[in-house]
């Protein structure tokens, strides 16, 4: 059969040959480079590209021109506050890390000076995360003791959160931000959801009052430490600490039913310290069993560079903990920062988040800070403030100075059981539970890679929880890949239009003719599948027809719209489906193939072998030709003695 009678519309046309080396440029270009970050470099003179640039890496120098006093009034206002939050969260979280308290004020000091000048957010807080304090403390706690030597313990953090930075800073600098995206939203809230469980049971240590506890971090081993220590628990330590805890729970539900007295949710964990030091002072707690956190130096970070253990036995594991750190503070932090970004309607550059966080902590671990990133609780305290630039971590950083320089004996007496309410009040609004439930409502894989990191953080370990997470996320990717789904396409009544009959019944199929849609790229890891998924159709179809006696199938038409690439193992996939359709006396036709594909078929002879007269723009044009056919011309004396062959059998 031929159709050279059929005179067809629009000729799907083959795209010029690019040279080689354009062509590996462009593609290059369109993996590294998507938003095009040399556009505003074009025909600038060479004074005016070196301003640019020093602006593109530096971010402060491009809005500080225009900054005004009814900026700085706001993000004034936004720092005093957000610092309130830094001072004893940071004390809290380095108390979770097993790391000195006055780390946690250090790295409220340097790495958000670093930030203000490096980031592309306005909003974002920097600050310790508690699932970074976590992750160190299990990690390292696993090689060295905290307490028994507490030394090479604090030199390993450091250690750590030089190379998270490396790492950060390089991920920025080659553009390879699309590897912290195969940690998806589901992941995150799974894996955040676990650490936020574990961080709370955690602080049954300081709640109950207990000295000794286990460095695992699964609940099993959680409750077991607790509970095997009935005899020490402190009832004044509990008290205390359900009452400061029943305080903080208190101001954020009612901070969160008044949204304009933010203040005091932000307020009420330095209220906390506080009032449980005067307590503890006046009442001389610390002598009947309430800990305190004791001396805190004062004076600004030392430097601590002499203190990067390069060459100690555990820098494997150092390292180890600072890519996964890394990876955990970009993934918060970035994801932080672009949702505060779309309530104010601008855009943050995730490639310079990573470069600002890897600086910000190659910097701290230089100066006796550990792993810092972009905190939820504190970055939406510093947005509800009103802050209008980083300024506000600048002013934030100010208000620690000040607290490091003059105000630290003032923490002397501040109670432990404090700490650990600050933390778990924290922590509660981390377990997302309801963001859980719309998974399930949307998706139930996203639902089962969630729980799946939930359950290995809570019951295993971190580290496993992490990789679960990971491992469901790219199994799902790889399953979409590798089985790509294929649509039996229908014609809408009264339209041109030729969609899923699954998705809309009143499609109406098209006699004799087989219209197949492939939803994905077609490559080496699907080509065998989709070809058997193929064929399966073809003999559905067919027993369909014969069963109800309508025309026999003549024709399949493959729908390429949504085939964006092809490699050549899909090419071969598509010359034995011609050629098992030859054999039954079908004839294959193909819908509108993207540019890359059809060049592709080009060269590979393949529109040579099916002829390009079977290669429509549309599936209305390939149908139409198909019709033309089928009225036009008696069927295949082949066909008719094939198909009188399979009658007889």
């Amino acid at each position: 059969m031929g159709n050279a009678d059929y005179e067809c519309p629009h000729r799907v046309a083959i795209p010029p040959s690019k040279p080689l080396f354009k062509s590996i440029q462009s593609s290059f270009k369109e993996t590294l480079f998507p938003d095009d970050p040399f556009r505003q470099f074009k025909n600038q003179p060479l004074a005016k590209k070196f301003v640019l640039g020093l602006q593109y890496f530096v971010p402060i120098l491009e809005w500080a021109p225009r900054y005004t006093f009814e900026f700085f009034k706001a993000d004034l206002i936004a720092g005093i506050t957000i610092a309130s939050l830094a001072v004893p969260q940071g004390i809290s979280y380095a108390n979770l890390a097993n790391l000195p308290a006055i780390l946690g004020l250090y790295s409220s000091f340097v790495p958000p000076l670093v930030y203000a000048m490096l980031g592309s957010s306005r909003d974002l807080a920097v600050g310790t995360v508690a699932v970074a304090s976590l992750l160190i403390s299990s990690l390292l706690g696993k090689e060295v003791s905290p307490y028994e030597n507490p030394k090479l313990y604090f030199q390993l953090a450091l250690t750590a959160t030089f190379f998270a930075g490396i790492f950060q800073a390089s991920l920025g600098f080659l553009r390879l931000g699309f590897i912290v995206d195969f940690l998806s939203h589901a992941t995150i809230l799974g894996f955040m959801g676990g650490a936020a469980t574990v961080v709370c049971l955690q602080q049954l240590k300081g709640i109950l009052g207990l000295i000794h506890f286990t460095h695992e971090t699964d609940v099993v081993s959680v409750m077991r430490a607790v509970f095997g220590q009935k005899h020490q628990w402190r009832w004044e330590s509990a008290v205390l600490g359900v009452c400061f805890l029943s305080f903080l729970l208190l101001t954020k539900y009612f901070s969160k039913r008044k949204p304009a007295f933010f203040w005091i949710n932000a307020m009420a964990p330095l209220t906390s310290v506080i009032l449980g030091s005067l307590l503890v002072f006046l009442t001389h707690a610390e002598k009947h069993g309430v800990q305190v956190i004791g001396h805190l130096k004062k004076g600004i970070n030392p430097l601590s560079v002499s203190e990067l253990a390069f060459g100690s036995p555990h820098l494997s594991s150092a390292i180890k903990t600072g890519i996964i750190t890394g990876i955990i503070g970009l993934a918060e932090g970035v994801a932080v920062g672009r949702s505060f970004a779309a309530f104010k309607n601008y855009h943050i550059d995730g490639n310079k988040e990573m470069i600002a966080f890897g600086m910000m902590n190659i910097a701290g671990s230089c100066t006796s800070c550990y792993l810092t990133a972009g905190p939820f609780s504190r970055t939406a305290v510093n947005f509800n403030a009103g802050c209008k630039t980083a300024v506000s971590n600048i002013v934030m950083a100010t208000a620690v100075m000040i607290t490091l320089l003059f105000l630290t004996p003032l923490f002397h007496y501040t109670p432990l059981v404090v700490l650990s309410s600050i933390i778990i009040a924290a922590m509660l609004g981390i377990i997302d539970y309801e963001a859980a439930i719309h998974l399930w409502t949307i998706d139930k894989f996203d639902f089962v890679v969630c729980m799946g990191a939930y359950i290995g953080v809570v019951f295993f370990s971190v580290e496993v929880g992490l990789v679960v997470a990971v491992t469901l996320s790219l199994l799902r990717v790889l399953l979409f890949v590798a089985r790509p789904r294929t649509f039996a396409l229908g014609n809408i009544p009264n339209s041109v239009a030729y969609r899923s009959i699954d998705q809309y019944p009143i499609a109406n199929n098209v006699p004799g003719v087989l219209i197949l849609q492939i939803d994905a790229p077609i490559y080496f890891a699907n080509s065998n599948y989709l070809r058997e998924r193929i064929q399966r159709w073809i003999y559905e179809e067919e027993e369909k027809l014969k069963s109800s006696g309508q025309t026999s199938l003549q024709y399949i038409i493959l729908d390429l719209s949504t085939v964006g690439s092809i490699d050549t193992s899909g090419i071969s996939m598509l010359e034995e489906v011609k050629k098992n359709s030859d054999s039954k006396g079908l004839k294959l036709v193909l819908a509108n193939p993207r540019s890359e594909v059809i060049k592709k078929l080009d060269k590979s002879k393949f529109i040579e072998n099916i002829g390009q007269e079977w290669i429509y723009l549309t599936v209305a044009e390939a149908v139409a030709a198909c019709n033309f056919m089928l009225h036009s011309f008696k069927p295949n004396p082949a066909a008719v003695e094939l198909q009188g062959r399979e009658n007889m059998v």
